[in-house]
Order: structure tokens, then C-alpha cells, then sequence
């Protein structure tokens, strides 16, 4: 018999924070890297941090550390090392060098868990676009992520000077036609968003795991592909809703995330538009985080990045089962508590959206609102 299932690759995490992080904040930023290692079938082994002004220009770790991390690497059969941060092509290569290891930085970890769950054409053009923008700087002579690209062994050792020379080609010549790609996709998305110009839109947004999939699905009554991993939702999904006699479109977009890949957003601005032309944003936050605080200051700043930081936003505190109402300040603007999976506060918040769709339907929308349209 031929085993054909995947194995786990065996891997270690390493963070650096500054001298004024507490160490709970640093435990808090590895768990959440942890949990983006095992999406991408990665079993964690141990885990290094360290406390520096700024991390080591050659190897972002200090010598003694990177010491501690080879020791474990030889020890336990190490496959692959990941890290808190970006790292620069330098530091890439001297890692790759003293290791021997694959080496993951958050930005490329996040790529890949968008390649693996991307299903439509445009979210693969732009999670590859993304990824090739990302690697191009990135070419070691140990590099592996690229034999995956070209068919090729992934074993260690890597490419020599001239077959990184012709990768580095091969990339150029794939942005360029990903590029062509999306631009053609793009423009069919646009014409389907005109085209359903005169009808309010709703767009939940929050953090990756909030749990907007979940709600999506129960408002719209439709099937949605909800389960509690990070980035389940890659692809914007679009279904229209009636409440109360008053239709609209509501959309489940991309789970933001601490540090997300500033090439991802470039790319991804087609799928991020579905916010940017909302009437409405619901904010959906799970309360059952301890860190939801930090959650909802970085999806602010993320909806302000990509223009959409005035939009109306109804601010939805989910998983409400699993927590109380201790350390839930009120926010600007609505805010609601419920529970998708008990169905707590649902009917309530079908009310309030309602009561919102409403009131754009009056002011955007006037003509809308004649008799006949319902």
C-alpha cells in the first residue's frame, strides 16, 4: 500500500517583542500564530520569544536564541521554523542558511492559508499575484515554497545562481499575466456590482474567526461555509435577504487579522470593495476572545486603510455564550449582543438591520420605497 495522505510537517514558533510588551501580550501573539501554523497542517513543537529594542538586522533573533532554535531544529527534526514578523530577503537567507529549515514569515503563512482556501477564479488570481509579489524579493539559493509552482522535488538545497535568475524571470512573466488576469475579472465584478445599483447593501466584516460565516448563513437561510479555523472565508459571497418586507444584499467578506499582508490587501481590492460600496457594515466581534478589544481597534484601522471608516456600522458582539458582559465597552455608533450559535439576540438584530436598511432605503433610495416594488 502507498500512503498518499499529507503529513503534518514538525515546526517551531519564534516572536520578538519589545522590552515594553508584557509577556502576555507576546503569549496572546503565539497563540494566534499557532493557530495559523496548524491551518496549514504545521504541528508545533516549541515555541521561542525574546525581548530586544529591535529585532537583529542579520537574523532577526540574537546569537544566543538563533543558537537555541538550531539545538531544536537538529533534536527534533525540525521541518519548518516560523516567525511573528516579516522578514527581509537578507534575514530570509542568512535563517535559511543557519538552519537549514524551511523558513515561514507571518506574511508568506498567510498567503498560503488564503491559497489553500481560495475557490473562485478571482480570489486564486489574486492570492497568487499576491504570493508571487511577495516571493520575488524573496529567491534564496535554499528556497523551497517556489517547488510547489514548478513541480519540483521540495527537497533542500535548493536552486543554483542561474535557475534563481530564470525563477526570478518565470515570476515576472506570471505577474504580469495574473495582472492581465484579475483586470478582466475586475471589470466583470464591477459590471455585477452596477448592476445591482438601487438595492442596499450590507457587508459583515470583522476578524478572522468572528464568526460573520455563521450569521450569514443565518440570515440568509442559505448554506454558507462556516467552521471555526481562520480565514474559512476567502471569496466574497453575495445573497440577497428580505427583512420586514425590505430587501438588500448582504455579503460575507475576508476575516481581517493583525499584520495582514499589505500585498494581500492591494490584491484583494476587488473583493474588498463589497465593503467599500456597503451602506452598511456589521462589525461582528467574538466577545469570547480576551484580546476582542485589540480585534476591533485593528478592523477599525483596517476599514480606515481601505476607505471605508465612515460607512454606518452596527457593532455585533457574538459568542455571547461563551462570555459575559464584563470588559464589553460600548463603541460609537449601534451595538448588539448575540449568540449564532444559541440564536440569543438574532431575532433583535434582525430588527435593527431592518430599522438600517430602512433608513437608507428613504434617504438613498426614495423611489424604492413605492408599494409596488414589495
Amino acid at each position: 500500500m502507498i500512503e498518499t495522505a499529507k503529513k503534518n510537517e514538525r515546526g517551531l514558533l519564534v516572536a520578538v517583542g519589545t522590552k515594553s510588551e508584557s509577556d502576555a501580550r507576546i503569549e496572546e501573539m503565539m497563540d494566534e500564530l499557532e493557530f495559523l501554523s496548524q491551518t496549514l497542517q504545521i504541528d508545533i513543537l516549541g515555541k521561542f520569544t525574546q525581548k530586544l529594542e529591535h529585532p537583529d538586522s542579520k537574523t532577526f533573533v540574537g546569537k544566543g536564541k538563533l543558537e537555541e532554535i538550531k539545538t531544536m531544529c537538529i533534536a527534533d527534526k525540525i521541518d519548518v521554523v516560523v516567525f511573528d514578523d516579516d522578514l527581509s530577503p537578507s534575514q530570509l537567507r542568512n535563517l535559511e542558511k543557519e538552519l537549514k529549515v524551511k523558513i515561514y514569515d507571518r506574511s508568506l503563512l498567510i498567503l498560503d492559508i488564503f491559497l489553500k482556501r481560495a475557490k473562485t477564479a478571482q480570489a486564486k488570481t489574486q492570492v497568487e499575484l499576491a504570493r508571487f509579489q511577495y516571493l520575488l524579493p524573496r529567491l534564496t539559493r535554499m528556497w523551497t515554497h517556489l517547488e510547489r509552482q514548478r513541480g519540483g522535488t521540495g527537497t533542500r538545497g535548493g536552486a543554483g545562481e542561474k535557475e534563481i535568475e530564470t525563477d526570478r524571470r518565470i515570476i515576472r512573466d506570471q505577474i504580469n499575466v495574473l495582472k492581465k488576469k484579475l483586470e478582466k475579472i475586475e471589470k466583470q465584478s464591477n459590471t455585477q456590482r452596477k448592476s445591482r445599483s438601487g438595492i442596499v447593501r450590507v457587508a459583515l466584516v470583522g476578524y478572522t474567526n468572528a464568526g460573520k460565516s455563521s450569521l450569514m448563513r443565518i440570515l440568509s437561510k442559505e448554506k454558507v461555509y462556516a467552521k471555526d479555523e481562520l480565514f474559512a472565508t476567502v471569496d466574497s459571497t453575495v445573497r440577497k435577504v428580505v427583512l420586514n418586507n425590505l430587501p438588500f444584499l448582504l455579503s460575507d467578506t475576508v476575516g481581517f487579522i493583525r499584520k495582514l499582508p499589505h500585498s494581500l490587501i492591494e490584491s484583494f481590492k476587488s473583493t474588498l470593495a463589497e465593503v467599500q460600496e456597503a451602506d452598511i457594515l456589521l462589525h461582528i466581534i467574538d466577545t469570547s476572545n480576551p484580546s476582542h478589544e485589540d480585534h476591533i481597534a485593528i478592523v477599525d484601522e483596517t476599514l480606515t486603510e481601505i476607505g471605508a471608516g465612515d460607512i454606518s456600522t452596527i457593532r455585533v458582539y457574538n459568542k455571547m455564550d461563551k462570555s459575559d458582559d464584563e470588559g464589553i465597552k460600548a463603541g460609537k455608533g449601534q451595538s448588539i449582543k448575540i449568540s449564532a450559535k444559541t440564536g440569543e439576540g438574532i431575532s433583535e438584530l434582525r430588527e435593527l438591520i431592518a430599522e438600517e436598511v430602512k433608513k437608507v432605503h428613504m434617504k438613498i433610495y426614495p423611489n424604492y420605497m413605492h408599494p409596488e416594488v414589495y
